[in-house]
């Protein structure tokens, strides 16, 4: 047993310290100790680690366990990294935390509780590009918005894509792993249109690295894209809500879906992973050639040609 006994804001943040060297990007270091500085440190920070119980870590986690479910479930989840840790060096026997779920009640199912990005129905994306994207002045968040309808990507990949991504000759958009949110490089097939777009911005390329970039030369921020929808108060599939950047991801899987096309080229498209390791393993290609002629009539049939 150890001589001298951390309190849990002691041990939190030597945890910290050891695993931060891992974390994908500053957002995530952040949010990590943030949490603990917030619902944690102030309750329980001052304590002995082998002080602590079940319930008291229950308490801690109430105020938000089924208010902000998504939010518990992490704090929960780094608290018991915490104790954890202790237990490997001997400060205690095994973390309490693991008992937690049994004194609070039942959260929602994940599936339950997701909510989905209000969208803009597929076949009403013609009469949005001619209503919203084609009229008034041409603005950079509009033509970023309209690549990324037409790449079926993420806002911030397109925010921040740079002139050194793109393989003009075989008409190809690699994002760089460090941007993608499953952790690893993605290739995007570019349609004809999409090309169109790029050529057309291809003469700025010595002011910014970034394709799309604000007045200054920085990349544009997520709030561009939103401007467009919002200034026009695009209606979406969620009623009472404007319709999100990220919705038009869903406009494509559900048009991906009703026009026949095989789920795995479509998850491919959008940069899914493959949940099932089994699966991942026989599936080596991302059959690049089968999403680029996909994506061709994508564009087509959202009347972005």
């Amino acid at each position: 047993m150890q001589t001298s006994m951390p309190s849990f804001e002691q041990a939190g943040r030597q945890v910290f310290e050891e695993l931060k060297p891992g974390f994908k990007n500053v957002k995530h270091i952040q949010q990590w100790i943030g949490t603990l500085e917030t619902y944690v440190f102030p309750k329980l920070g001052r304590r002995p680690i082998s002080e602590l119980r079940a319930s008291d870590f229950a308490d801690v986690l109430r105020p938000i366990w089924l208010s902000k479910p998504e939010t518990a479930s992490r704090v929960r989840q780094r608290c018991d990294t915490i104790m954890n840790w202790c237990a490997a060096h001997d400060y205690i026997i095994a973390s309490p935390v693991q008992n937690v779920d049994r004194l609070l009640p039942k959260q929602k199912g994940k599936r339950e509780r997701v909510q989905h990005h209000p969208a803009v129905p597929w076949r009403e994306i013609p009469a949005f590009a001619e209503r919203v994207l084609r009229a008034g002045k041409p603005t950079m968040g509009k033509l970023a918005l309209e690549f990324l309808i037409l790449t079926a990507t993420r806002s911030g990949e397109v925010r921040h894509m740079e002139w050194s991504e793109i393989d003009w000759e075989a008409a190809i958009w690699t994002i760089p792993k460090e941007r993608m949110k499953a952790g690893v490089a993605h290739r995007v097939p570019l349609s004809l249109r999409a090309m169109d777009i790029l050529v057309r911005r291809r003469p700025e390329q010595d002011f910014s690295p970034f394709v799309f970039p604000s007045r200054n030369g920085q990349a544009l921020s997520d709030m561009a894209l939103t401007k467009a929808l919002r200034d026009a108060n695009v209606e979406s599939d969620t009623p009472g809500r404007v319709a999100t950047a990220h919705g038009f991801r869903s406009s494509f899987r559900d048009w991906a879906s009703e026009n026949g096309y095989q789920r795995d080229v479509a998850e491919r498209a959008l940069a899914h992973t493959i949940a099932s390791a089994t699966e991942a393993a026989y599936h080596r290609t991302d059959l690049l050639e089968q999403r680029r002629e996909m994506m061709e009539r994508w564009v087509i049939a959202s009347r972005l040609e």
